[in-house]
């Protein structure tokens, strides 16, 4: 199904490097403007955070899902379907005129990019062929989704001062028209198979159930608390139907997720990897541009533009990486970048009430920078070394699914770990406290990813593929006989 398909490299590289930005960018471009949002809507108070909260549940949720479908249906169309769902639930969001258009614009947001997502890198791993090219190209992916996670902020930022709140939204229709353009003009369409398997329904039914209610309960912490029985039950509810799922996977004759797929050590290993780091990054994210604010006491566009050195050295992060994978292994990479990320945030922790930008931001920032950079890259490349093309898209909704659960559940706890430490304090001194104790454990946290680098992942290439069984069915897809 899959075989010389491959169109045209260039392109295909492009369309998916600009999808993903549009994607990244919309995970943090909208917090900016939350209060013009709620002034202009009338939301209340805990509505509020429902226009950030939806946009995850919903991403997380069908991640593995759009992952495994990008595979039975082709991953050209589960993009453009991905794209054009996000493109036009920005534009009803962009033209919402209340709370519950708004929320359910940003539902469909992350529905469309739960397709389009896993279908970005699945078209990668099956353009380009394992070795240097991949590792080049998933270097621009990575990179890309880095910087539009880091440049929404400013982008919101600027969006809301000078152009109005619903610009946040409407930004995306042009970078996803874009997107589809360079998919017409170089990306091809798979052959359907005479024979396709059929979707795992109950075993995507148990996935998306599970962590969309692991998800709930962990990004509502932030107004029943952990201790609410509301967030244990959902908590409960959402490890008993992942439970189920692990069990149903392992029967499947055509699962959502092929279970022995993580007996490879480059899969387990970068998928617990992606898991900690993603949680200190976001973190960190969040703690920054909370000091920034009500510490230092910047304006939302500053702030914005106070984020530039950190994009910039991530860039320059993703650079290095991307050359010492292509030489080395994603592992060469992955422990120094864990290490020197953590040396930033452990900076970070020492922020201080009357310190400044140059004093206290400008050199962590730069220093946490490049190690993100140097672990994001090889990251990406380790989640996908050694499987099979047929699984692209399965091993790209895993990574992605780790991806988003360890940002929504670091960032949650954390967040609550600081606020412990505050209490309800609103002098400067006080929650500078809960800001860096939370960027301490945000450094704890790449120590720990770098541990796993060391200790799971292979020290060679040669080690990496992972054992496979191929199905009848499996065979029929690509052709071969059985």
């Amino acid at each position: 199904m899959y075989k010389n398909l491959r169109g045209r490299p260039g392109v295909v590289l492009a369309a998916v490097a600009v999808a993903q930005f549009a994607v990244a960018l919309d995970l943090s471009v909208v917090n900016v403007a939350l209060p013009a949002i709620r002034a202009a809507l009338g939301f209340a108070p805990l509505e509020l955070s429902w226009v950030v909260h939806v946009y995850a549940l919903t991403l997380g949720g069908f991640l593995l899902l759009g992952g495994r479908a990008s595979d039975l249906y082709g991953r050209r169309r589960l993009f453009v379907l991905g794209l054009a769902v996000f493109g036009l639930c920005s534009l009803a969001g962009g033209l919402a005129q209340a709370p519950w258009q708004l929320i359910a614009a940003r539902a469909g947001q992350g529905l469309g990019a739960a397709a389009a997502t896993p279908a970005t890198l699945a078209m990668l791993t099956t353009t380009f062929p394992e070795g240097p090219q991949r590792v080049r190209a998933l270097g621009v992916w990575s990179g890309v989704n880095a910087a539009g996670g880091a440049l929404g902020v400013l982008a919101g930022g600027l969006l809301t001062q000078y152009a109005g709140w619903r610009w946040v939204m409407l930004i995306n229709l042009p970078i996803a028209a874009v997107a589809l353009a360079l998919v017409h003009a170089g990306v091809p369409t798979e052959a359907r198979p005479a024979r396709r398997e059929r979707l795992d329904v109950l075993g995507a039914i148990l996935a998306t159930g599970g962590v969309g209610l692991l998800v709930t309960g962990v990004v509502r912490t932030d107004a029943q608390g952990w201790d609410s029985p509301a967030t244990w039950t959902m908590l409960v509810a959402a490890a008993m139907l992942l439970a189920a799922f692990v069990v149903t996977e392992s029967r499947a004759s055509a699962p959502l997720l092929r279970l022995s797929l993580l007996r490879s050590r480059w899969v387990a290993g970068a998928n617990v990897l992606v898991f900690f780091s993603t949680a200190g990054q976001f973190a960190a994210f969040y703690f920054v541009s909370l000091y920034m604010q009500q510490v230092l006491g910047m304006g939302a566009a500053a702030t914005g533009a106070a984020f530039l050195p950190f994009s910039v050295s991530l860039v320059a992060g993703t650079l290095v990486a991307t050359r010492v994978t292509a030489a080395r292994t994603p592992r060469a990479s992955l422990v120094p970048g864990a290490l020197l990320a953590a040396a930033g945030l452990t900076w970070f922790a020492f922020i201080s009430p009357d310190g400044g930008f140059l004093t206290d931001v400008l050199g962590p920032c730069v220093i946490t920078g490049i190690g993100v950079g140097l672990v994001i890259a090889p990251i990406v490349a380790a989640a996908t070394t050694g499987v099979a093309p047929r699984e692209a898209g399965m091993a790209s909704g895993l990574m992605n699914s780790s991806r988003q659960l360890g940002g929504c559940i670091g960032l949650a706890a954390l967040a609550t770990i600081a606020a412990h430490r505050t209490g309800t304090a609103t002098d400067p001194d006080v929650i500078n406290d809960g800001y860096a104790l939370g960027l301490a454990i945000a450094a704890a946290l790449f120590v720990l990813a770098a541990v796993v680098a060391i200790v799971v992942l292979p020290r060679r290439r040669a080690e990496t593929p992972a054992p496979q069984t191929t199905t009848t069915a499996e065979n029929r897809l690509e052709g071969t006989p059985s």
